[in-house]
């Protein structure tokens, strides 16, 4: 009686061993499932961007030199770069063949790819111009001025509201990219309504890129709104300066 009553109780346990453990599985996964859910939350459109972590150079916007980190380097009309300033590039796409800064261009793969993964068909037309590029197409643009009737000097304001003169683009830069729809790739405020600008718009920071031509900013940038144009600028200082409001004018300053 004495051993069947040891079996007995033996069995018992191993019975409550089990219904333990299996209580124990369940509740471990939903822990991890909770876990998970935490460490993402929804962006304001409903879409949830894969996480991105980088390290970013501190921001200091003057160092040692008195220079901006290359990140941060201002490029306008009244701070051009030299005629023979040649980045390290990488190609971002070897179908357009265009081109990015080497140091920045993961960022850019990254972002890129994330949208293709929610379903959208970004589309860089354009990302480094060499000098004689720039200059180049700021000609066609001060000769297309010139035939509709503006003097030299008028046809080069306009065109220049548009398309920076050679050395003050910042497609010499190497950190600017225009970003479109495949499904929309005209240069125009069309842009604005796509998918691609949208969800830009929510989630080009936690990249390190920020719209460097605002609608409400021409007067400081002296350049047209352009809903397609993105500037690397570094995660730090694309958060701040979008939520700041600021352009890079305003930020450098």
């Amino acid at each position: 009686m004495r051993v069947e009553h040891k079996k007995r109780v033996a069995r018992r346990r191993v019975v409550y061993a089990l219904y333990i453990i299996g209580l124990l599985i369940p509740l471990a996964l939903l822990a991890v499932l909770i876990w998970a859910v935490l460490q993402t939350s929804p962006g304001e459109n409903g879409l949830s961007p894969v996480p991105f972590i980088r390290h970013t150079p501190s921001l200091t916007l003057a160092g040692d030199n008195g220079e901006a980190p290359w990140y941060l380097r201002l490029v306008n009309s009244t701070h051009p770069l030299p005629e023979d300033w040649a980045p390290e590039l990488s190609t971002i796409d070897p179908f357009t063949g265009e081109k990015f800064d080497s140091r920045a261009i993961e960022y850019l793969w990254d972002m890129l790819e994330d949208m293709r993964a929610q379903g959208m068909e970004p589309l860089v037309c354009s990302g480094y111009r060499s000098y004689q590029s720039q200059e180049d197409i700021f000609q066609d643009n001060v000769r297309s001025a010139l035939e509709q009737g503006y003097s030299q000097e008028e046809a080069e304001q306009k065109a220049a509201l548009w398309v920076m003169p050679p050395g003050c683009s910042e497609h010499q830069s190497a950190l600017a990219a225009d970003i479109v729809s495949e499904g929309n790739q005209n240069l125009d405020e069309s842009q604005d309504s796509t998918d691609e600008q949208q969800w830009l718009r929510q989630h080009c920071q936690e990249y390190g890129f920020v719209l460097r031509y605002p609608k409400d900013k021409t007067e400081l940038t002296g350049v047209n709104y352009e809903p397609w144009h993105y500037r690397f600028v570094g995660e730090e200082a694309a958060r701040e300066m979008t939520a700041q409001g600021l352009c890079l004018e305003e930020y450098a300053a």
